[in-house]
């Protein structure tokens, strides 16, 4: 799948587009590490700079100016080198107008390497049974659903994302796979699925209307960068050519035993810096099973 011009190389670039931290390992801190662990060059594209993640305690927002962004963006876009890219995966955007311009970087993509694979992680919200937080502006929301999602050839929502993005209340895994077979994407990961082990969680993967739950048992207090290190190693899994079913087994593994290693250290933040072979060959076990798409609305 790759372009021409990379041929030469053994892997081709990944645009990553998301939130900076200084310290931690949330949005493109996560994504980058875990891309370039699995052998991609990555550009990567801050959208907004923060200290921590805001879950840590007041930060500050930097973000650039939505014609500094534009201008970046076009710059990428008219460049020769981006016949070097193969993939592409957007994350959490600082404004509503970063999403125009980074559907539009996706458009100049595709025109120079149609078999360029993107994938879309809408950062837009998080909850429990109990509720769910919207923490992005309804523009914002409006934007990844309209302008980046009929783009993307992946999506990666969480159960609550994929709620807010198509307006149903999904309460059951039959709700989650008929919502995002309508999404837009030809994949779909859902990350936080409803469980069918107790005591566990698990990644549904939808494509078309069939559906593969990959489940491990829940660990709580989780750190934030989960769902950006289920978006980028599941993009780059897929750039290696690996099957659906078997990118899914292989990210959620991965992501799994790096959570597992990580809460057992205290830390609170993913310990991606130590655990980086987990990425490359997860040893953790995930409980594997295609789903019936019976029993869905009337």
């Amino acid at each position: 799948m790759t372009h021409p011009d990379t041929a030469g190389a053994d892997k081709p670039a990944v645009i990553a587009i998301s939130s900076h931290v200084v310290r931690g390992t949330v949005g493109n801190r996560a994504m980058v590490f875990a891309l370039e662990s699995l052998g991609f060059p990555v550009w990567s594209v801050p959208t907004v700079t923060l200290p921590w993640h805001p879950g840590h305690g007041p930060s500050t927002r930097l973000v650039p100016d939505d014609a500094g962004f534009a201008g970046l963006m076009r710059d990428l876009a008219a460049s020769p080198k981006l016949r070097e890219v193969g993939g592409l995966v957007t994350g959490y955007f600082g404004s509503p107008a970063q999403v125009e311009e980074a559907a539009r970087l996706i458009e100049a993509l595709k025109a120079v390497n149609p078999a360029a694979i993107v994938a879309c992680d809408p950062v837009l919200g998080d909850g429990t049974d109990s509720g769910a937080h919207l923490y992005q502006p309804v523009e914002t929301l409006a934007a990844i659903r309209d302008r980046l999602l009929p783009l993307a050839d992946i999506a990666t929502p969480n159960r609550f994302e994929l709620q807010f993005l198509t307006g149903l209340e999904l309460t059951t895994n039959v709700h989650l796979i008929e919502a995002a077979a309508a999404l837009g994407p030809r994949l779909t990961v859902v990350t936080s699925a409803f469980p069918m082990l107790r005591g566990g969680i698990g990644n549904l993967l939808v494509d078309g209307f069939a559906a593969t739950l990959a489940e491990h048992r829940r660990i709580e207090g989780a750190p934030n960068g989960m769902g950006d290190l289920t978006a980028a190693v599941f993009l780059a899994r897929t750039l290696s050519g690996a099957s659906p079913e078997k990118a899914l087994q292989a990210t959620t593994a991965a992501v799994f035993e790096i959570l597992a290693r990580t809460t057992k250290r205290g830390a609170d933040e993913l310990t991606l810096e130590t655990d980086a072979d987990a990425l490359k060959s997860p040893m953790a076990m995930v409980q594997v099973r295609r789903l019936s798409t019976q029993g869905g609305r009337r």
